[in-house]
């Protein structure tokens, strides 16, 4: 838990604009078999959508080509350094009940993101190193 967060932060992102709709931000989810959605403006973290925030909106997907992700994303974005340490994301996820953390630099541009699955997959590897997994 002492390695840089860059070691399994996914840096392949998957981002969209605030004026993106909630339809096709379902169809990302769908698609690209995803749960946390970072928004983004000129490269920077303006906001995050996960697929528990579709549900909690409690609304017919039929409303959603009238929604935009700036109307529900989470406005309030935890975010960390590629420097910080895996154990402080753990830290982050833990008391917050967080499960996804985006990583920007020095310029706040984003360039990665962590989720309790990256943390659960590094930890396991560290205890059966030879296992192969695939995930």
């Amino acid at each position: 838990m002492n390695e840089p967060v860059s070691k399994i932060m996914t840096t392949n992102l998957i981002t969209a604009s605030p004026e993106v709709t909630l339809d096709k931000v379902k169809d990302i989810f769908q698609s690209r078999k995803i749960h946390h959605l970072p928004i983004t403006q000129n490269g920077h973290v303006i906001g995050i959508i996960t697929t528990s925030d579709l549900l909690w909106l409690n609304k017919p997907f039929e409303e959603y080509k009238n929604l935009k992700a700036k109307d529900v994303m989470t406005k309030k974005v935890g975010k960390l350094s590629p420097n910080d340490k895996i154990g402080a994301v753990a830290d982050v996820f833990l008391r917050n009940w967080f499960h996804a953390v985006p990583i920007v630099d020095d310029e706040n541009m984003l360039v990665g993101i962590v989720t309790t699955f990256d943390v659960l997959k590094y930890s396991y590897k560290k205890e059966y190193p030879n296992e192969d997994i695939n995930y």
